[in-house]
């Protein structure tokens, strides 16, 4: 099996080695004006994001945890039932 594939890879790349290079203009492997403007718009837009996502993160506590230690999540919480503007836009009456 080895000797097939030995075979193949040395047909193949005497076949590829007789084409010679099908461009070989002056311009062949120069880069254009436009690929310039591409990466400069993807510096800038790296450099946006990651400046705005360091503001969005200055804004974060330094820490979650309470003062127990203990991370509380939306489920320990009990909800507030006394807001007088709840999510649904329904007032609620003093009981």
């Amino acid at each position: 099996m080895s000797n097939a594939v030995t075979i193949g890879l040395e047909l193949m790349t005497g076949v590829l080695a007789q084409d010679p290079p099908r461009q070989t203009g002056p311009d062949f492997g120069k880069a254009s004006p436009f690929g310039l403007i591409v990466v400069v718009l993807l510096l800038i837009c790296t450099f946006l994001l990651v400046w705005s996502m360091n503001k969005h993160l200055r804004k974060l506590p330094k820490s979650f945890d309470n003062e127990d230690g203990a991370i509380t999540t939306d489920a320990d919480v009990a909800p507030d039932v006394t807001i007088e503007n709840p999510a649904d836009g329904t007032k609620r009456e003093p009981t």
